[in-house]
């Protein structure tokens, strides 16, 4: 008897242990996107369920009634800067990203719950912001359940829900300008002067195109050979309305890119070139 006791014993011990080591799929993948925004990035971490052929909205996530957007765990954001969602200044931290889908138009929560994955955990009082977001309809069904970044420019890009036929898109903004003109006027002050970035950035961002010039004109004295900064100087003197000289800057730019056998530059400053009447 002690011995078939023992062999009992033996025999569930095994199976437990083997239990414990079997490791299988989760039903619901999980996904961490980490996004570069402005001076510094978003971090995403959620679930993907799939449809496996059932109803969605409206049926296995009900409307009206908070969800977690994902599965498994809950959905949150990380943003190492202050953003702007829905006309509201977020600071630098970890959110959760709740919603109550509707038939045409969601809610969009961001909480400072980071661990929601039941209604019944959900403390309304949490919330940071709240916004309406309308609900499209996409022509084709997605099977797995994805939220991606999309339309990212320096400083705003949409955050984008998409599931079964259904596509919900919020905005994220923030201000990297005032950061960057800090910095700017900082560093002009410093010895070793960053004259082609700010350059570029006043260029790229509206401001004051003489002052652009200039820098350029500094930057290139220090790389006379750069010809990727004299084909930026040419567009510069093109949006300034000096065409005759930015068409001079655009063939020493190209020619400069032919010696050092970068046909990018070379096709880019042609057709600045014939951009220009």
């Amino acid at each position: 008897m002690k011995k078939a006791i023992a062999g009992l014993v033996l025999s569930l011990f095994v199976l437990t242990t083997q239990a414990q080591s079997l490791k299988v799929p989760a039903p619901s993948t999980g996904q961490t996107v980490k996004q570069e925004f402005g001076l510094g990035s978003i971090e995403l971490s959620y679930s993907r369920p799939n449809v496996k052929g059932r109803t969605i909205f409206g049926d296995l996530v009900p409307f009206n009634a908070v969800w977690r957007t994902g599965a498994n765990t809950a959905t949150t954001l990380t943003f190492t800067d202050e953003v702007v969602i829905g006309g509201k200044k977020i600071p630098a931290g970890k959110y959760g990203l709740l919603s109550i889908p509707g038939n045409s138009e969601w809610t969009i929560i961001i909480s400072k719950q980071t661990d929601v994955t039941s209604p019944s955990a959900y403390k309304p009082e949490m919330d940071v912001v709240r916004l309406k977001a309308s609900a499209q309809k996409l022509p084709f069904p997605i099977e797995s359940f994805m939220i991606m970044f999309e339309h990212v420019t320096n400083n705003s890009l949409d955050l984008m829900i998409v599931w079964e036929q259904t596509v919900v898109s919020f905005s994220i903004t923030q201000d990297i300008d005032t950061k960057i003109m800090g910095q700017i006027d900082n560093l002009m002050n410093k010895d070793n002067r960053p004259y082609y970035n700010a350059a570029i950035y006043y260029l790229d961002n509206g401001k004051d195109l003489n002052q652009a010039s200039a820098w350029f004109d500094k930057a290139l004295e220090q790389n006379p050979n750069a010809y990727y900064m004299w084909y930026q100087k040419a567009r510069c003197l093109a949006k300034l309305g000096k065409n005759s000289e930015a068409k001079t800057v655009a063939l020493k730019s190209m020619e400069l890119a032919k010696t050092a056998k970068n046909p990018d530059y070379v096709t880019l400053n042609e057709k600045l070139i014939a951009s220009l009447k």
